[in-house]
């Protein structure tokens, strides 16, 4: 059995007083692919931030690499959307995936010759090393979303969160990032939020359903009617 990467055990988690998550169990385990699926306000950007320990449980326990989330920090990278990212920041391509290597600065705080020579491998990785000159504001919106993922690669991370990569962007931009996602499958442990019918049937090895709750499913167990009811339910059709 593979280690286990993630680890909720009965979490509850409020905003003041608004419940969002309750009784969540979940695992995920060493070199999975999985999907986040849920309606908006459902929780899943919620778990993503409970998993970076940028949020504390109401109750409940959380484990990542059988640490508590904030001392797990310097495994984990998280790839935000483009839309949610300051594109009018005046840093280049090359200055945008370095600073995925500022938690590993000396006191000095100078980045060295190895930092450099990671960053351009992990533009390599999503074939944009020609362009790591460019300001980042000027790439298209594919092209930023995949300079986001080689600034989380550069740091290393054993653990990769995404939320919805492919959102907003076009079908060929979407499918460079689903290029880029399948080559690190047991590379690294992935968990990527999403409204991606068809990266969940497809290319997901498992999902897990945030509505409130959390209940994990195959993509087979996802229901047909997936695109319409994960707005307005009924969300799923788990087989008896």
């Amino acid at each position: 059995m593979k280690d286990s990467v993630v680890n909720f055990e009965q979490v509850t988690f409020s905003y003041q007083h608004t419940p969002v998550l309750k009784d969540v169990s979940l695992r995920v385990n060493e070199g999975e692919f999985v999907g986040i699926i849920g309606p908006n306000g459902g929780g899943k950007t919620t778990l993503l931030k409970l998993m970076m320990g940028f949020l504390k449980p109401t109750s409940g326990s959380i484990q990542i690499f059988g640490n508590q989330p904030l001392n797990s920090l310097k495994s984990i990278a998280y790839v935000p959307q483009t839309a949610r990212f300051d594109r009018q920041f005046p840093i280049s391509v090359m200055e945008l995936v370095l600073s995925g290597r500022l938690s590993k600065l000396p006191w000095y705080g100078q980045y060295s010759q190895i930092d450099k020579v990671k960053a351009i491998e992990a533009l390599e990785r999503v074939g944009l090393a020609k362009l790591h000159g460019s300001t980042f504001g000027n790439l298209s919106g594919g092209q930023a979303q995949r300079a986001l993922i080689a600034r989380a690669l550069v740091s290393e991370p054993k653990l990769l969160l995404l939320d919805e990569p492919t959102a907003s962007v076009d079908a060929e931009a979407e499918a460079d990032i689903y290029k880029i996602l399948e080559s690190l499958k047991g590379e690294m442990t992935m968990i990527m939020v999403t409204h991606d019918l068809a990266a969940v049937v497809n290319k997901l090895e498992r999902v897990i359903l945030v509505q409130g709750g959390a209940i994990s499913l195959t993509p087979a167990e996802v229901c047909e009617h997936f695109a319409v009811g994960l707005y307005h339910g009924p969300l799923i059709k788990i087989s008896s």
